[in-house]
């Protein structure tokens, strides 16, 4: 697993370009990666609508929740599905419309300087083997790609908006992910 810094992808990943994503607001340095989970309609996986949320192309008509959602304009540098398949729809060295209203460290809207990581999953339901392996694996390309990112500097949208957000949810293994990463603990929100 590579990334090549020139265009800010993964080798890895199925690159679709997302129309939600503009430049990066001033100097900040991009540290900070948060992690999501999403599915599509909730609690279903294995279908194509999150990619579709994410290129503003989720039909309304095809559920009703959909309804609620497909104007959202919305989108995250990455998905990995319960398979472990990995999309991305932004290039790392562009803001992705991940965070909304954030705060991280007394730094607000994350959006600025964070990367953002989905998760196939919910807050209730167990993350699949492969989907920890996977972003483990990813953790490790992106900070030893970028500088300014480190293995401690991961946190959830619920730590970043709390009250207003709860994924990745009591179902991610915190834990299982820093003895993958092979680190004591995360820094404090």
């Amino acid at each position: 697993m590579n990334i090549n810094i020139e265009t800010g992808l993964l080798d890895a990943a199925q690159y679709i370009a997302s129309p939600n994503q503009d430049s990066r607001s001033g100097e900040q340095a991009t540290d900070l990666i948060v992690l999501h989970n999403i599915s599509l309609p909730p609690a279903q996986f294995e279908d194509n609508w999150v990619p579709k949320l994410f290129t503003n192309t989720l039909p309304a008509d095809q559920d009703p929740y959909f309804e609620s959602i497909c104007e959202l304009k919305v989108s995250s540098h990455l998905y990995i599905r319960r398979n472990g398949e990995i999309f991305q729809f932004v290039p790392f060295h562009q803001r992705a419309w991940h965070a909304g209203v954030s705060c991280y460290q007394d730094k607000t809207g994350c959006n600025d300087f964070s990367i953002g990581i989905e998760l196939e999953g919910t807050d209730d339901i167990a993350y699949e083997k492969i989907q920890y392996d996977v972003l483990a694996e990813t953790l490790k390309t992106l900070t030893a790609a970028y500088a300014d990112l480190k293995k401690e500097r991961i946190t959830g949208h619920c730590d970043i908006a709390p009250g207003r957000k709860t994924d990745p949810g009591e179902s991610f293994d915190w834990k299982k992910l820093k003895q993958l990463l092979n680190i004591r603990d995360f820094e404090c929100v």
